[in-house]
């Protein structure tokens, strides 16, 4: 990726987040290859991409909503995505709030680390940038999520991403690996779980299916091995809804649904 020209108000930003977001340590760097990878993991909101801008190292890039980019898009966007769920008689305020986070929205996510995700054919400039990355010896970051609820865990994913893969073989004839990544905000951690490689001989539609279901049995188990705390869920929704990471918990949801 050619390099970015930092606005100076960014850096002023990514530096009082620094300091008032707590330190958060990784663990499990040990399973990352060492070859250029796709780390895919659990959104947590607002917690993944700051974690990841903040605490992974400075070669990779995070896969970004191209809505958050655009001073236009981000309004209608930002309130869709975090606070249409509100409290009726909340939402006016997050309506408002929409439009004044719009160019911070410019700002913070046009000079982080970030590759614009399109849905469109737009999406073409998405894949030939995470290629580049990629074959430029960095890691790219993907938060596959959407609102479909799979477990207490995380949301289902959504399988396109995957299509990578299938792009870095045909451009370097190598088979791109996959790694799981649980990040718990509560234990102020992010955990990084073993890899998965794409098999280039198979049907892609099996390759999505088999990468995101081994990828979210993947985090699922890092997240229930781990002490009890409460899980920061893909949607925002009242904390005191925030779910228990515990086994229990997880077979419920698969049990009901929910």
């Amino acid at each position: 990726m050619k390099e970015k020209k930092i606005s100076p108000l960014f850096r002023m930003i990514k530096g009082l987040v620094r300091i008032f977001y707590y330190k958060i340590e990784i663990e499990g760097n040990e399973n990352l290859p060492d070859e250029p990878v796709v780390i895919v993991g659990n959104h947590t909101q607002l917690h993944g991409p700051i974690c990841c801008e903040l605490y992974l190292s400075d070669k990779h890039y995070t896969w970004c909503a191209s809505q958050m980019m655009h001073l236009k898009e981000v309004p209608d966007y930002a309130y869709a995505d975090f606070w249409s769920r509100k409290p009726k008689w909340s939402r006016p305020f997050y309506k408002l709030l929409s439009y004044l986070i719009a160019p911070l929205s410019v700002c913070v996510f046009n000079n982080a680390r970030t590759i614009a995700v399109y849905r469109n054919i737009k999406i073409i400039s998405t894949f030939k940038n995470t290629i580049k990355v990629l074959k430029d010896g960095g890691n790219v970051v993907i938060f596959p999520e959407h609102d479909k609820k799979y477990n207490n865990i995380i949301y289902d994913f959504q399988e396109n991403f995957i299509d990578v893969a299938k792009l870095y073989y045909k451009n370097t004839g190598k088979e791109l690996q996959f790694v799981p990544m649980y990040i718990a905000p509560n234990l102020r951690k992010m955990y990084i779980g073993k890899p998965v490689r794409y098999c280039y001989d198979t049907p892609i539609e099996e390759e999505r299916k088999r990468i995101c279901a081994y990828l979210m049995e993947a985090i699922t188990e890092m997240a229930c091995s781990l002490p009890i705390h409460k899980v920061v869920p893909y949607r925002n929704i009242p904390k005191k809804y925030y779910p228990l990471n515990t086994v229990s918990e997880v077979k419920k949801n698969e049990k009901t649904g929910c």
